[in-house]
């Protein structure tokens, strides 16, 4: 594949990361398989410590139990690899941010190992629905529609081809007539059920798309401005005093789960958080410090984080399901928005925006969720208790939400948190 610059910029973070500079040789898959059950064979057993106190995230100093096993598998090409086993680029599935959100993991293992084959995957996939011309047969009629969005940036960015800036500037120019609430949040969906409607899952799945836009194709000027504002219109009506954040909100308060005062849905989802936090530190690593919104996107990130600390599992080093009800019944520890919050709050305290004493309640977090990756008697990864993609409800709903195994927002949300932990080790 003929590559535009001979070195790519790391996407999640456009302006700031540091990328590594490891390299893998390629090797066959079987091969892999059989190296990578050797390893685990002989990776150690590790528990959890505890989280912090109500509000601190104190310093971990004491030994890391998961550190053999973390060290032992490269667990990110562990993934990939057996992600693409398992499915062609043809049958992963349609256009549709959970395979988006997995592959832009997968581009960020690309970066680090350089394995030309995850690039060439992304690429073969991409243009199942990008013609010559960049013709893309989406109506991006809502936000989820548009998270795969991030992979024509980085297919442009990779290549230079200009179908796919032509394909990633539909995004750009629908979300000119895109609906709004009145204080200028975007609306989940362009739908009679959605309408009014914000979700903290929409802020993933425009915003980072809507920074690393501006940066590659020179309209920072808006895609900055609006994304920060986007995070903070979300913020000011989701945000709890816990500082985490309800599920969703409604302007017009006609939604079944919509609280009639405050317009917000009753629970707390975790995913539903993971997405916020994730979004935010993609877009504070993007913006400039100069950004008028920044300084208040700033303060719901640190009073999120707190949040999420005071919520950490103390046993497992997970979060629960429904964030803040760990104690009630029925209530379980699920591994994408584990992902997320160890990948948010990693980050966060690497770039400053938190204190640096969260990395020990993200180094909790990774060992947490590395204990839900094992290798099958097959020789491919599976990563366990991934809740599947869902709608607004109530407590018992959430609880009884089906537990997948290999659910592409699992393997998305842990490629990126063990691309950003595996460096922290």
């Amino acid at each position: 594949m003929r590559r535009r610059r001979s070195s790519a910029i790391p996407r999640p973070t456009p302006r700031t990361s540091t990328p590594t500079t490891s390299t893998r040789t390629t090797t066959p898959r079987r091969a892999t398989r059989a190296a990578l059950a050797a390893l685990l064979a002989g990776a150690a057993v590790f528990t959890a410590q505890a989280a912090p106190a109500a509000g601190s995230a104190p310093a971990d100093r004491s030994p890391d139990p998961g550190q053999d096993r973390a060290a032992a598998t490269d667990w990110s090409v562990a993934m990939v690899d057996s992600t693409t086993t398992r499915f062609t680029p043809a049958t992963i599935g349609g256009w549709s941010y959970p395979v988006g959100l997995y592959l832009y993991g997968q581009y960020l293992t690309y970066q680090r190992t350089h394995d030309e084959r995850y690039l060439t995957y992304i690429k073969s996939y991409v243009d199942r629905f990008v013609d010559a011309e960049g013709n893309i047969g989406q109506k991006f009629n809502s936000l989820d529609s548009m998270q795969a969005g991030r992979l024509l940036v980085v297919l442009h960015h990779e290549t230079g081809e200009d179908r796919y800036r032509v394909a990633a500037q539909k995004i750009r120019e629908r979300l000119k007539t895109y609906p709004r609430t009145q204080d200028s949040g975007f609306w989940h969906a362009d739908t009679a059920s959605r309408a009014h409607q914000l979700w903290s899952d929409g802020v993933y799945m425009v915003n980072p798309f809507l920074v690393e836009y501006g940066k590659e194709f020179g309209d920072e000027a808006y895609t900055d401005r609006e994304a920060v504002e986007q995070l903070n219109v979300y913020a000011r009506r989701l945000q709890a005093d816990n500082g985490l954040f309800q599920h969703a909100y409604d302007e017009s308060r006609t939604a079944v789960w919509a609280d009639k005062d405050t317009g917000r849905a009753p629970e707390q989802w975790c995913r539903a958080i993971g997405w916020y936090s994730m979004a935010a530190v993609n877009v504070l690593d993007a913006t400039p410090r100069s950004d008028p919104g920044r300084r208040e996107l700033l303060g719901h990130v640190r009073k999120l984080a707190a949040g999420i600390a005071r919520a950490q599992d103390p046993e497992t080093g997970r979060w629960f399901q429904v964030v803040n009800k760990g104690a009630e019944s029925g209530n379980w520890t699920e591994t994408s928005c584990s992902s997320m919050f160890t990948f948010a709050l990693s980050r966060a305290a690497e770039k400053g925006y938190v204190a640096p004493s969260y990395q020990a309640v993200a180094r909790r977090g990774y060992r947490g969720v590395l204990e839900k990756i094992s290798l099958g008697s097959d020789g491919l990864t599976n990563l366990t208790d991934i809740s599947i993609g869902t709608n607004v409800g109530d407590y018992a709903f959430y609880i009884a939400r089906p537990r997948q195994t290999n659910d592409f927002h699992g393997l998305g949300a842990f490629l990126i948190m063990n691309e950003q932990l595996r460096k922290k080790r």
